[in-house]
């Protein structure tokens, strides 16, 4: 794993990698931050959507 960076999201790598004891190789960062940065962009999409305040939560169907 990499020393502490400037950027947020290498520092969340690093530390997520710590947590779950993950070992990222310095080949797939690239790879991993890319995919965390379109979560986060799509994430981001779907908090900022206005809901009504009488919108109801979708039924559950069980099979």
């Amino acid at each position: 794993m990499t020393v502490s960076s400037s950027d947020p999201l290498d520092d969340y790598i690093d530390a997520v990698g710590r947590a779950l004891s993950l070992p990222i190789e310095d080949a797939w960062r690239p790879a991993v931050k890319a995919n965390l940065e379109v979560s986060l962009r799509l994430a981001r999409l779907v908090d900022e959507f206005p809901l009504p305040d009488e919108t109801e939560p979708a039924s559950v169907f069980a099979a």
